[in-house]
C-alpha cells in the first residue's frame, strides 16, 4: 500500500491514475481497517497525503459542468470543486484534520489561480486563509471551527467568480473596480456606479495602450501612470487616495496584460 500510495501521488494527475482512483481508495481503506484492528493507529505521511488526494479527487469530479464547457471550447474558472455538495461532504467527514488539509490545499490553489486576474481579491482571500490557518496552529480555534471558516471562505471565493455577471461587468472590469474600491472611503465618496464607469474606462484605455514589455520599461510604466492619473482626475477620484490607487491599478494591469498581449 505504501508503494501504491507513493506511485499514485507521483502520477495522480494522469489519466492512468484517475482510472484506478477507486481501486486505490479501496486498498487504502482495507489497509486502514487492518491497521486499526491491529491496534496500531500510526499513519505515515504517505498515507495521510494519499487520503487527502482522494478527497481532492472527489472534489474535482463532483460535477461534470467543467468538462462539458471545456469540450465546447469554453474556458471558465473551475467553480465546481467548491460546490455545495462537496462542501457539505467535507463538513460531515469524520476525520476533520484530513478534511481541513484537503480544503486548505484546494482553496490555496483556487486563490493562487485568481492572482492572474484580480490582485486585490487574491490578497484579501489569501489573508483570510493565512489568518485562519495561523489561529488553528496556535490552538486559538479548533479543527471544527477552522473547517467552518474555510467552508465560508470557499463559498466567498465561489461567489467572487460570478461577481462580474451579477454586477454587469467583465472579469477585467471587476478587477479594476476592486483596485479603485480597495480604499473604502473612495466607495463612500464616489459610489459604486461612478467606480464602475472609471473601471470600464481604465480597462479600455490601458488595454489599447499596453505593449508586450511595458512592465519592464520605466518609460512605458511612466506613461501608464500618467494615463491612470489623468482618468482618475477626470472623474474626481479623491486626490488623497490617487497615489495608492494608481499603484494598485498598475499591479492589476501587470497581472492582466499578459492575456491582452496574446
Amino acid at each position: 500500500m505504501l508503494a501504491l500510495s507513493k506511485a499514485f501521488a507521483l502520477a495522480s494527475a494522469s489519466d492512468a491514475a484517475r482510472a484506478i482512483r477507486d481501486e486505490a481508495g479501496f486498498f487504502q481503506a482495507v489497509r486502514a481497517a487492518l491497521v486499526k484492528s491491529a491496534d496500531n493507529g500510526a499513519r505515515t505521511g504517505a498515507d495521510r497525503d494519499f487520503a487527502i488526494q482522494q478527497i481532492l479527487d472527489r472534489a474535482v469530479v463532483t460535477t461534470e459542468i467543467v468538462d462539458i464547457l471545456a469540450a465546447a471550447g469554453i474556458t471558465t474558472p473551475d467553480i465546481s470543486i467548491l460546490s455545495d455538495e462537496f462542501l457539505a461532504e467535507i463538513q460531515e467527514m469524520e476525520k476533520k484534520n484530513l478534511a481541513f488539509e484537503a480544503l486548505r490545499k484546494l482553496l490555496n490553489g483556487q486563490i493562487r489561480s485568481r492572482s492572474k486576474t484580480n490582485v486585490v481579491e487574491t490578497k484579501r482571500f489569501s489573508e483570510r486563509l493565512e489568518d485562519a490557518i495561523a489561529r488553528y496552529h496556535t490552538n486559538a480555534i479548533s479543527t471544527v471551527e477552522v473547517l467552518q471558516q474555510l467552508i465560508e471562505l470557499a463559498k466567498d471565493v465561489r461567489a467572487a467568480m460570478k461577481r462580474g455577471e451579477d454586477e454587469g461587468l467583465s472579469q477585467d472590469e471587476i478587477a479594476f473596480y476592486d483596485a479603485l474600491a480597495e480604499n473604502e472611503s473612495a466607495v463612500e465618496v464616489m459610489g459604486n456606479q461612478s467606480l464602475k464607469v472609471i473601471a470600464h474606462e481604465l480597462l479600455e484605455s490601458l488595454k489599447s495602450n499596453v505593449t508586450v514589455d511595458w512592465s519592464h520599461r520605466e518609460s512605458a510604466r511612466a506613461r501608464m501612470r500618467v494615463l491612470v492619473k489623468r482618468i482618475l482626475r477626470k472623474h474626481g477620484y479623491p486626490p488623497d487616495l490617487q497615489d495608492a490607487a494608481v499603484q494598485t491599478v498598475l499591479r492589476q494591469e501587470e497581472a492582466l496584460s499578459t492575456n491582452w498581449a496574446e
